[in-house]
C-alpha cells in the first residue's frame, strides 16, 4: 500500500502530465493530506545498539546495556517482528521502542532520532511488542503462579515476613489496590470516576511478596470499584483457598487494610472501637510492614513513567490496561536482574531472570 506522501508525489505527476484539472487535482491533494506532521524521518541512521553508551542505554530502556540481550531471550521476542501492514523489525529493536516509549513520557516524534522510523512504524512496532510480551507472559501475573508461589516458597516469604517483627507467622505477602489515573473520557465519565481520590481513574489489584515482585495482578477495571468488590471478581479467594498452604498442610494468608473481609488466608487489622494494648500492637507491627507494597506501586511509576503522564492515557486511544501490566511484567523482570528496596528490605533475593519466565 502507498503512503500518503508518494500517492501525493503521483498526484504531481498526474497534473503535470494534464491528467487532472485543476478542480480535479485541489480536491484529490487535499484528500491525500496526511494528518501527521512529515518529519525527516529517513535522515537519521537506523537503530543499533553498538554505539550507545552504558549510563545512555539504562536511562532510556531503564535496563543495562549488557542486560538487554537476557531479557529479549527470557521474554522470547522473536529475531523479526512483522506488522499487519508489512513492516519489519529486528527483535531487539521493536523491544528497544517499547522500553523506551514506557519509560519517560515521549512522543513517537521524538523517538524518530533514535531508531529512524517514521511515526506510524514506531507507532506499530511498539504496540506489536507490548501485544506479544501481553499475550505470552501475561498469565506469569494475572494467574496464581505456581513458579513463585509454590508452598516452599510460601513458607519462605512468610519467615522473612516474621522475621521483620511482623505479627503473623503464616503471612506471605500482601494486597492492596492501586488507583492509576486516566484522561477524562469522552462518555461514560462517572462509571471511572473515583470519588475518594477525585479523578478519572482505572484500579488495579496486586498481591506483593517480600522477595521484590508482584505475584498476582488484578484488573483493570472502573474507578469507582471498592476493593472488597475488586477482590470478589478476582478470584483471588478462591485461589488461596485452593494453593495457599505450606508444605506442612498448615494455611498461608495474605495480608491487607481495613477493606478487605477477614478469612482464613486473608488478615486484616482489628478494628474494634476499643482497641486492648496487644490488638494495638498487632496492628502497628503489621502496618509498619505493609507498605512494601507500597514501594512497589511506586517502583513501577517511577520505572515507567509514562504510567504517570495521564493527559495520554485515553480509553479508547490506546490499552492502557494491557500497558501497566506489561509494566509490571518489566518491573518483576528488573527485579530479577537488579533486586529492589523490598527485595533489600526483607533480605530475599528474587528469582533469576530465566527462573521467572521459564
Amino acid at each position: 500500500m502507498a503512503s500518503h506522501k508518494e500517492l501525493r508525489e503521483l498526484l504531481l505527476i498526474c497534473y503535470a502530465d494534464n491528467m487532472l484539472s485543476d478542480e480535479e487535482f485541489l480536491v484529490l491533494w487535499e484528500n491525500y493530506e496526511s494528518k501527521n506532521p512529515d518529519f525527516p524521518w529517513d535522515s537519521y541512521d537506523p537503530f543499533t545498539l553498538v554505539n550507545m553508551d552504558e549510563a545512555e542505554c539504562k536511562a532510556e530502556f531503564r535496563v543495562e546495556k549488557n542486560d538487554l540481550q537476557r531479557l529479549a531471550e527470557a521474554l522470547q521476542i522473536p529475531g523479526t517482528l512483522k506488522c499487519y501492514q508489512g513492516t519489519v523489525c529486528d527483535g531487539m529493536e521493536g523491544l528497544c521502542m517499547l522500553l523506551k516509549r514506557l519509560a519517560y513520557p515521549c512522543r513517537f516524534s521524538d523517538m524518530i532520532s533514535r531508531f529512524g522510523r517514521s511515526v506510524p512504524e514506531l507507532c506499530m512496532v511498539t504496540n506489536r511488542v507490548m501485544d506479544f510480551i501481553y499475550d505470552t507472559h501475561g498469565h506469569r501475573i494475572t494467574q496464581w503462579n505456581p513458579a513463585v508461589l509454590n508452598p516452599v516458597f510460601l513458607e519462605q516469604y512468610a519467615a522473612a515476613i516474621a522475621g521483620k517483627g511482623a505479627a503473623l507467622d503464616n503471612c506471605f505477602g500482601f494486597v492492596d489496590g492501586t488507583v492509576r489515573p486516566i484522561s477524562k473520557p469522552g462518555e461514560q465519565q462517572r462509571i471511572v470516576y473515583n470519588g475518594h481520590k477525585r479523578v478519572h481513574a482505572l484500579k488495579f489489584q496486586s498481591v506483593a511478596v517480600p522477595n521484590g515482585l508482584i505475584a498476582n495482578m488484578y484488573g483493570p477495571v472502573e474507578g469507582k470499584r471498592h476493593d472488597s468488590g475488586m477482590l470478589a471478581d478476582s478470584g483471588l479467594l478462591r485461589d488461596l483457598e485452593a494453593y495457599a498452604f505450606s508444605p506442612a498442610g498448615l494455611p498461608m494468608c495474605i495480608y491487607g487494610d481495613p477493606a478487605y473481609p477477614l478469612r482464613v488466608h486473608l488478615q486484616g487489622p482489628f478494628r474494634n472501637p476499643h482497641l486492648t494494648p496487644l490488638m494495638e500492637a498487632f496492628n502497628a507491627s503489621m502496618s509498619s510492614i505493609r507498605i512494601s507494597v507500597e514501594w512497589l506501586f511506586g517502583d513501577v511509576i517511577n520505572y515507567f513513567k509514562f504510567l504517570d503522564f495521564k493527559k495520554n492515557l485515553k480509553i479508547g486511544m490506546s490499552s492502557i490496561g494491557k500497558m501497566y501490566i506489561v509494566c509490571a511484567l518489566l518491573h518483576n523482570a528488573r527485579t530479577c536482574l537488579y533486586g529492589n528496596k523490598t527485595s533489600s528490605f526483607f533480605e530475599l533475593e528474587p528469582p533469576s531472570l530465566e527462573e521467572y519466565f521459564a
